[in-house]
């Protein structure tokens, strides 16, 4: 049987990651030098987090996210953290620390994890079962080596002592991070919300949040998403209280939308069907993933014959049926966008059927919605959502809880995490009315590097890369800003194919050039337009290919073609579509 080596041991080779349980141990004596905090990602925007702490020759990584694409980039899956700075590094990291179980603090892990030199992750049960659910479509990769933690663990990495605490958020499991240095002590909160009655876990563990601001906190990096939201949010409990009033009245089928990854609110609508007498069907790919990891780790209580397949509803009275589905923000080939069209197999809106946004609005998603609810307000009996009822509970501080974590903390610096650039701008002026000194606070945008010590704070010049690294596909950082400029002219003005076939002897045209047009204009209702390209894409090519010069620049050939033809459109049409010259030569 293994021997698992004894602290001094340990201190002997801190290279190797120990995990010990209900000890304490403090930072290693002796060690000289300054923290560094790198964000890669999650500082300017709210997603993407995957922040870096650096101490000498030791490196811990906390969450190891994705990013949604924008819309103005057509075909990208997701974006996830340039890790140049860290590929060189690699021998020097000692883990990576996963917060919580959604995608914008794990899902990278697939493509970044094998560069890295697949180091060792640590994780809640629930936040490993949605790690390795995601492992199964990346089959083809290493398998991440994923140690449990509890809220009792102690994780020695190198100079590093992480230790953890219960936070609320809006998936179970979720953890804050304390990670002890020989500098002082970090407070990384990940996502969290101070709930006092939540539902189906307990309280956030305030009294271990305040032990660890007594003992001494040298850093707080605290998330930011609603720093511009005053108050509270609501209760779990007060949520699922309102929902409840919707099952009460609801005379058919209810259709629920939520995030995939809202375990608790998934929970609830559980609960209350089975208290309503209504059998649930699961629609969308990854909620039924998540349901399943959910029960087989008992995070989702669900009782026998409860969850039905949704070819089976027909069997039920439309009283007796709730859809729980993905679609929330309004995506195109989501389950409720299918519904609302009559695109779904299985799902047609009735009359009678009552419609539960039970999610907020991503912000860049706000007319997407609003086009879906204008479709489900025409077809569907009732639409319920969180701006006209308290039928959803964001999972992250407002500003009154923000304020309690930086007075149960008391920091001596500050560093905002987890926002667009206002929101992180807003959460420090909140840290500065909490009794912060502003020369204590650092705004750190992604790619900043932030150095510390006990006698001060400081960003430094050096920085580390962060241009986006777009996966599209089976490809992952291939398509580069110029792919997404090129793809953004062809959605905006088309393309514009010209063929031309020139006589090798000759270099006279031998036909006229055949054209291609796609987004740009009807070709049968531009019969003149297409005329005069042809006439003078022939006078361009022969121009250049009739003459003595030998051999012919094929290239310098296409480009004036481009060229030329190009500023003949635009000043015919006011639109510049992606011009494509082929020369053949026969």
């Amino acid at each position: 049987m293994h021997r698992k080596p004894s602290y001094h041991e340990g201190r002997r080779h801190l290279r190797r990651p120990s995990l010990m349980r209900g000890q304490s141990h403090g930072p290693i004596p002796g060690s000289r030098g300054d923290l560094r905090f790198i964000p890669l990602g999650g500082c300017g925007e709210v997603q993407r987090s995957t922040y870096v702490y650096e101490y000498n020759d030791d490196i811990v990584i906390i969450d190891m996210g994705l990013q949604f694409p924008d819309e103005d980039m057509p075909g990208i899956d997701y974006l996830i953290a340039n890790v140049e700075y860290l590929k060189p590094r690699k021998k020097n990291i000692r883990g990576i620390i996963i917060t919580h179980g959604h995608y914008d603090h794990f899902g990278a892990i697939p493509h970044l994890l094998d560069s890295l030199g697949n180091p060792p992750i640590f994780a809640t049960a629930l936040t490993r079962g949605m790690i390795m659910k995601r492992q199964e479509d990346f089959k083809h990769l290493p398998k991440p080596r994923i140690e449990l933690i509890t809220t009792e663990s102690k994780v020695r990495l190198g100079n590093f002592l992480a230790e953890f605490y219960h936070i609320n958020h809006n998936i179970p499991d979720s953890v804050g991070v304390v990670l002890r240095t020989p500098v002082g002590t970090v407070v990384h909160t990940g996502d969290f919300k101070f709930d006092p009655q939540p539902v189906s876990e307990a309280t956030a563990d305030l009294h271990r949040i305040a032990e660890i601001g007594h003992q001494g906190v040298l850093l707080l990096v605290s998330e930011s998403t609603d720093a511009d939201s005053p108050g509270h949010q609501i209760s779990e409990t007060e949520v699922q209280k309102t929902i409840e009033e919707i099952f009460k009245v609801a005379p058919g089928r209810i259709i629920a939308a939520t995030f995939a990854s809202l375990i608790t609110r998934l929970q609830q609508l559980i609960w209350l069907s089975e208290k309503y007498g209504r059998k649930v069907a699961l629609e969308g790919f990854s909620i039924k993933q998540n349901v399943a990891v959910a029960q087989e780790l008992g995070y989702l209580k669900v009782r026998k014959g409860t969850i039905i397949d949704t070819k089976d509803i027909h069997r039920y009275k439309e009283s007796e049926i709730t859809i729980l589905c993905t679609g929330a923000q309004g995506e195109d080939r989501a389950a409720l966008m299918r519904i609302a069209n009559n695109e779904h197999r299985l799902i047609t809106i009735q009359p009678k059927d009552s419609v539960v946004f039970s999610s907020s609005v991503i912000p860049g998603n706000e007319n997407s919605v609003q086009r879906l609810k204008d479709t489900l307000y025409k077809r569907a009996g009732k639409v319920y959502h969180y701006a006209t009822m308290d039928i959803h509970s964001g999972g992250h501080a407002k500003q009154d809880e923000l304020t309690q974590m930086i007075k149960l903390t008391k920091p001596k610096y500050m560093i905002p995490i987890h926002g667009n650039y206002f929101m992180l701008k807003i959460h420090s002026e909140l840290a500065e009315k909490a009794g912060i000194p502003k020369e204590r606070i650092i705004i750190a945008e992604d790619g900043e590097i932030v150095s510390m010590n006990r006698e001060g704070i400081r960003k430094l010049k050096e920085r580390a890369p962060t241009d986006y690294v777009m996966v599209d596909g089976l490809g992952v950082g291939d398509v580069k800003e110029v792919v997404i400029r090129d793809r953004q002219h062809l959605a905006e003005d088309g393309i514009f194919v010209i063929i031309t076939i020139v006589d090798a002897k000759t270099g006279k045209v031998k036909t006229s050039p055949d054209i291609i047009s796609r987004g740009f204009i009807y070709l049968k209702e531009s019969q003149e337009l297409l005329r005069e390209v042809r006439k003078r894409t022939r006078t361009i090519v022969e121009g250049l290919t009739t003459g003595p010069t030998r051999p012919i620049d094929w290239n310098y050939v296409k480009d004036e073609v481009r060229e030329k033809i190009g500023q003949f459109l635009f000043n015919k049409t006011a639109r510049r579509p992606m011009v494509l010259p082929v020369v053949i030569e026969v």
